[in-house]
């Protein structure tokens, strides 16, 4: 990274060309082929959500929340499993790839919330677990639906398979910024 926080121009490259590389991989049923060299801002732990779209419209999303494997495979996995282990739809087809768009997301740490003032739309993505049952939506998920805070906070609920409204009894409320691209 940076010292302004974000990746560089080089490194957002090579890492959307190691998502489309392992999204294609995946669709065609083969192995994925890790790169050989890797740019050491990669090498850092970071979490990571890859989404897939079809004429703007959601066509897989998978992610690795904990900041334990170097972010270039945390998207290498996430790409993968996006394109063929999201049960909300049919694996990827060979003859799908033209028409998806690849979005990653990389995660910055996970911080505790214990307001909603302290939740900025935009911003900030939601991770809330309670009883067993966890749900997370991305930053730009809010945007995308012009949640407000509350809204948002009721579906990253529904999101874990909760009522609406569980965030305010006893739920553990996580917020994290990410790198969009």
């Amino acid at each position: 990274m940076t010292a302004s926080g974000s990746f560089s121009v080089a490194a957002r490259a090579v890492l959307r060309g190691i998502a489309r590389g392992s999204v294609e991989s995946a669709a065609r049923g083969r192995e994925w082929e890790a790169p050989r060299d890797v740019p050491p801002e990669l090498e850092r732990p970071a979490g990571a959500f890859v989404s897939l779209k079809q004429r703007g419209r959601l066509r897989g999303c998978i992610g690795h929340v904990a900041a334990d494997l170097p972010v270039w495979r945390a998207v290498a996995e996430a790409a993968r499993a996006a394109a063929i282990d999201d049960g909300r739809f049919p694996p990827l087809g060979p003859d799908e790839l033209d028409a998806t768009e690849i979005e990653v997301s990389v995660l910055g740490p996970l911080r505790r919330v214990a307001s909603p003032a302290e939740i900025t739309i935009g911003a900030d993505g939601l991770l809330i677990r309670k009883d067993g049952c966890a749900g997370l939506l991305l930053p730009q998920i809010a945007t995308e639906l012009g949640l407000d805070v509350e809204r948002f906070l009721d579906e990253t609920c529904l999101k874990a398979r909760l009522p609406r409204g569980a965030w305010r009894e006893g739920a553990e409320i996580l917020a994290f910024n990410a790198e969009v691209f």
